[in-house]
């Protein structure tokens, strides 16, 4: 019986309630199925114009978009399915606190994933590319940061090496200076850099867990007889399947994903506008900030620990900016401010309209709330859904681990790549495993969805936290912008998600002390396996064998030259390693052709392909010793159909077949900072130094993919800093001529000299060292690397394994580093 404002009640009104529910009933569900159809022609509408208008630009970014929505929105797709439980696990004691909730989870989704994720944090892109990584290499490239210095000056000669110039006397070039001075604060920005990492693959493991833990906890909303051990049963049988799927690759099933979560969000969408329709439809009072306020107001220390639970609404924000690599920054806007943005506030309100209504069924808020008839093929996309969500974050944990090994903080790991068509689709095996063990743990350890909540609150909002302060860095250093707008964005968000961080640690003792755990074991890793590296680096430079010493041993280096090329593996972009001395002084015999081979990873995205080999001759060319830097980028990938070993020989081939004037040679007195080619705009070269220096007011140039025996020359006289085309005397031209031909037929033999010492055979030479700490060291440093970093060097991949070497043309020399 209702009540009016004096208290009375009316048998009429309680009659006519008693009457309505069969015909209103009926109106429900033929609203709810006019949803269902809208939301069936919305979808085969998309569908329509990702197939038959391809290539059209607006059709390519609704397409990124529409894919975009498996990828990407997932994890924030699936939150309904427990933000609501967590926010409230000791139920509704007080209607308003539905109000003042969902009032700051409207708030909470409009300032972090619209305002600061769409439309700021997306321009921080590295040439495309998302992460806390992407931020870390956009500071790199703009400060000599980078804790390897194994940089050449070359480096930024690169086509994706791009940054901004830094001005004299400015706050920029005063923070770069303060950055490259203090080693103090290298490492901290560093530090900084593995806790966000730290706490994405945290998120790796909470998100599959939580998400189908949710999803499977709905039949019992149906079956309340079924028991919660059987739920947790059902859960660990789908998450076992998920993982081991996942070699097949997302790029075999990712054609599914993003019509799942547009199905998803159209649905939880028209759900949420039934359930506003029906229960409450004036919960629009929830967007007014009073509500929030008197919330937090009116539950002092409870509203504050509620705020936990309101995080999980966030969840999955992040992943629009790590996953920005596959898609693009328009198309992600678009498919956010859209479809997922509505749809999700729908949701979050039509469930608060529920629960004003129903208070006593928070538990299950998100299956409560759906109509009966459609209660089933709802469960089912949700279960779907939670999957899809699931999928996601783990391929998102399998990115962010190939950047880690190669930032050289992560022990090596196989990385297979699964997809032909896009770059970042990889699997990594042993990461899949550890992730699956460490789910199947938590899911049956929790057993419920509110303490795995209180787990992955902290993983979520600690990286948010590192973003903002890594934004707040670029938008100082980088993008130079007005110190007011910084400080702003500073203190909006810093603010801001500094207090739900300390909301969620207040959480610790209920499941919260989970992704500490796992973030305090992987910075354990990742600082023992770095520190580890730099060490044996230093070792390296510090004993490096001098070049003059080299040559000094003559064009036999004092051994027999036997047929065959020599490949010397080494992590120095300069200089001869110790390993290669150790090696010559206990064997009488090396190859006829030596290349030192140095694989190193930059601060940018990827390096082109004809961009990857850069080459330098070692001493004069009857020595035959080069020095090859292999340069990659955080994204590339060492394929093992790539030929790695065919590709380093084409591109010495390649190499030699350029005028000897083009290519510096290395010698005892040539400074590391020389570069080892011409630039790419300097492709004009100097003529012999046969020619007289009267000859010399001619130069020419000549394209390098031509054959050796053609030769295109252009005559042009030098005058100061003035060149063009002018009159030459014939003699002088004859002069160029036949030093030209001179010179290709030198190019020629030396070209059949190194086919015939490829057939001789290739080898490849690899140090296995190993690091010790020296005597008198402490005992932090001899935990470092006696124990954890010998124990990973141990488990890891072997570099053999990396670049796909064959065993048997495959040469280790072993050396003791006591660093």
């Amino acid at each position: 019986m209702e009540e009016h404002q004096d208290g009375k009640g009316t048998m009429w009104e309680l009659d006519q309630t008693l009457d309505q529910p069969l015909g209103d009933e009926a109106t429900q569900v033929r609203g709810f199925q006019n949803s269902k159809v809208i939301t069936a022609l919305s979808f085969f509408s998309c569908i329509f114009v990702v197939i038959f208008l391809q290539e059209h630009p607006l059709a390519v970014t609704i397409r990124l978009a529409f894919i975009s929505l498996g990828v990407v929105y997932g994890d924030l797709a699936t939150s309904p399915l427990y933000v609501f439980p967590s926010v409230f696990p000791d139920g509704i004691v007080d209607r308003r606190d539905v109000l003042g909730a969902v009032c700051l989870i409207v708030y909470s989704f409009t300032l972090i994933p619209l305002i600061k994720y769409v439309f700021i944090v997306l321009r921080a892109n590295d040439n495309g590319e998302g992460g806390t990584f992407a931020l870390y290499s956009l500071i790199c490239r703009h400060a000599k940061v980078n804790t390897i210095p194994n940089q050449h000056p070359t480096d930024q000669y690169l086509t994706t090496y791009s940054r901004r110039p830094v001005p004299e006397n400015s706050r920029a070039s005063t923070i770069k200076k303060l950055l490259e001075g203090r080693n103090s604060l290298q490492k901290l920005l560093l530090v900084l850099v593995l806790l966000g990492t730290s706490m994405v693959i945290g998120d790796g493991v909470l998100t599959p867990a939580i998400s189908v833990l949710s999803s499977v906890s709905g039949i019992k909303v149906a079956h309340p007889s079924f028991h919660q051990g059987h739920v947790v049963i059902l859960a660990l049988i789908i998450l076992v399947l998920l993982f081991s799927m996942q070699h097949v690759g997302t790029d075999k099933v990712g054609v599914m994903f993003g019509p799942v979560i547009l199905v998803w969000l159209l649905s939880i969408g028209a759900v949420g506008v039934y359930n506003i329709a029906i229960h409450k439809p004036d919960i629009f009072r929830a967007l007014s900030p009073v509500a929030g306020f008197d919330f937090l107001r009116r539950t002092k220390s409870k509203g504050w620990a509620r705020l936990g639970g309101i995080v999980l609404s966030i969840t999955g924000a992040e992943a629009m900016f790590a996953d920005l690599g596959h898609f693009s920054t328009v198309s992600i806007r678009l498919a956010f401010t859209s479809l997922v943005f509505p749809c999700l506030l729908a949701a979050y309100l039509g469930q608060a309209s529920f629960l004003l209504k129903f208070p006593d069924k928070v538990d299950q808020t998100f299956y409560r709330s759906i109509p009966d008839p459609v209660y089933w093929p709802m469960f089912v996309i949700a279960t779907v859904a939670a999957i899809v969500a699931s999928q996601a974050t783990i391929s998102a944990t399998f990115s962010i681990v190939k950047q880690s090994v190669a930032l050289g903080c992560f022990p090596r790991v196989k990385i297979i790549h699964t997809s032909n068509r896009i770059l970042g689709q990889i699997y990594v095996p042993e990461v899949n495993w550890i992730l699956m063990l460490l789910c199947l743990a938590i899911t049956a350890g929790f057993r419920e969805t509110t303490q795995i909540g209180n787990a992955y609150g902290i993983a979520v909002m600690a990286v948010m936290l590192v973003t903002t302060l890594l934004m707040t860095l670029i938008m100082l250093f980088i993008w130079q912008t007005n110190l007011s707008l910084v400080l702003l964005f500073l203190v909006t968000f810093g603010s801001v998600e500094t207090i739900y961080f300390s909301a969620v640690l207040f959480k610790i003792a209920k499941g919260g002390w989970v992704p500490l755990a796992i973030a305090a074991a992987l910075m354990l890793i990742f600082y023992a396996w770095h520190y580890g590296t730099v060490k044996r680096y230093q070792f390296e430079i510090q004993n490096k064998v001098p070049l003059a010493w080299i040559l000094g041993l003559g064009p036999s280096l004092g051994l027999v030259r036997v047929p065959g090329v020599g490949f010397v593996y080494t992590d120095l972009a300069h200089g001869v390693p110790s390993m290669f001395s150790h090696f010559i002084t206990h064997l009488p015999a090396i190859h006829s052709v030596l290349v030192f081979v140095c694989v190193k990873y930059l601060p940018v995205n990827t390096v082109l392909e004809d961009e990857r080999f850069l080459f330098r001759r070692i001493g004069p060319p009857d020595y035959w010793m080069y020095r090859c830097t292999v340069r990659y980028g955080y994204r590339d990938l060492h394929r093992r159909d790539e030929q790695f070993e065919e590709r380093l020989i084409g591109a010495l081939a390649d190499f030699i077949r350029k005028d000897d004037d083009n290519n510096r040679v290395e010698t005892s007195s040539t400074a590391p900072s020389e570069p080892m080619t011409m630039a790419a705009s300097d492709r004009e070269q100097s003529l012999p130094s046969a020619i007289s220096p009267s000859d010399r007011r001619f130069s020419f140039s000549y394209n390098s993919n031509e054959e050796a025996s053609c030769c295109s020359v252009e005559i042009r006289r030098v005058m100061g800093d003035q060149s063009g085309t002018s009159s030459y005397n014939s003699r002088d031209y004859q002069v160029v001529l036949s030093q030209r031909r001179i010179e290709h037929q030198v190019v020629e033999d030396q070209l059949k000299f190194l086919v015939a010492a490829k057939e001789s055979g290739v080898v490849h030479i690899l140090g296995n060292t190993v690091v010790k700490a020296r005597k008198g060291s402490g005992l932090a440093k001899r935990i470092a690397i006696n124990h954890v970093y010998s124990f990973l060097r141990k488990v890891c991949r072997e570099t053999s394994v990396i670049y796909h070497i064959p065993h048997e043309t495959m040469l280790n020399v072993g050396m003791i580093y006591d660093v």
